[in-house]
């Protein structure tokens, strides 16, 4: 039983998996409500499975790339369970768990490129081949009408994340860029990987591990206070 957690996005999602395959879950796609519904989802999730916390074999998060806070409440809320339980971490890349929802989709010689937006024309991807596994690893990339046209030229991509729109309105003119919903962000996409990394006890330690945040995060200018 793994509880698996996302909030590297707009959506604040949480499952519970067994064997992998999603027994419950809660989600809502809204900015900025992280904090207020991460620890909620989990309490409920747990409720609908009859489980205690106790009862987990381990806690999976989406580690980023993303956003900087949702990242921080979600690998806190995963800390702080394995903590008081002492249960191990398990953290799954966010666009790994992206490329899994997406595989259903994809045909034998097609790759996926899930995106999560990072501003302006700027997106953070990843290259995977059909059946998710990885083949070009995640990059900071501005999109501009040359992008990825080498391969568009003669072989089809599924773009998917948050970045779908305005991707498409400047690779949209390629027949094989193809831009599909199945990859947004869910918890449900942890579950295969996070069952995998723990049959590998492929566990983080829980007093080092920090969010893949790809870039440094820059806050703005504090106001004095007399603004």
């Amino acid at each position: 039983m793994i509880l698996l957690i996302e909030s590297s996005a707009a959506t604040c999602s949480v499952a519970l998996s067994a064997r992998g395959e999603i027994v419950s879950i809660r989600e809502i796609r809204e900015p900025n409500k992280h904090a207020e519904v991460l620890t909620v989802f989990c309490d409920e999730v747990m409720k609908d499975a009859g489980l205690s916390f106790a009862q987990l074999d381990a806690v999976a998060v989406s580690k980023g790339p993303g956003s900087y806070t949702g990242l921080r409440i979600g690998v806190s809320a995963a800390k702080g369970i394995c903590y008081a339980t002492g249960k191990p971490l398990i953290a799954v890349g966010t666009l790994d768990a992206m490329a899994q929802g997406m595989k259903a989709e994809a045909k034998a010689n097609d790759l996926l490129c899930p995106m999560i937006d990072a501003r302006r024309m700027e997106v953070y991807c990843a290259l995977f081949d059909a059946d998710a596994n990885e083949i070009s690893p995640v990059e900071p990339k501005v999109i501009d009408e040359n992008s990825f046209a080498e391969i568009l030229a003669g072989q089809k991509i599924l773009f998917s994340g948050d970045a779908n729109t305005k991707v498409k309105d400047v690779l949209g003119r390629f027949p094989n860029a193809v831009f599909t919903e199945t990859g947004m962000h869910s918890a449900k996409h942890l579950a295969l990987p996070a069952e995998k990394k723990f049959a590998a006890k492929d566990f983080e330690d829980l007093a080092y591990f920090e969010p893949f945040y790809l870039k440094t995060f820059h806050p703005g200018p504090q106001r004095s206070k007399t603004e």
